[in-house]
């Protein structure tokens, strides 16, 4: 399997939502309707789907 690098949209895309998930579990931000762990899966994802599509 061939990894790509991500591009850089996705990479500031994901790294926002888990940066927002560490803000919610810390207190800082306010709650969410969805839970801070399922906003990093999402932005982990993503950079994960970002390394393995070529085009994402």
């Amino acid at each position: 399997m061939k990894f790509n690098a991500p591009k850089q949209i996705t990479f500031v895309i994901s790294v926002i939502l888990v940066l927002i998930a560490v803000l919610v579990v810390l207190g800082v931000a306010p709650a969410l309707p969805v839970s801070a762990f399922w906003i990093a899966v999402i932005g982990y994802t993503l950079l994960a789907l970002g390394c393995w599509l070529p085009n994402l």
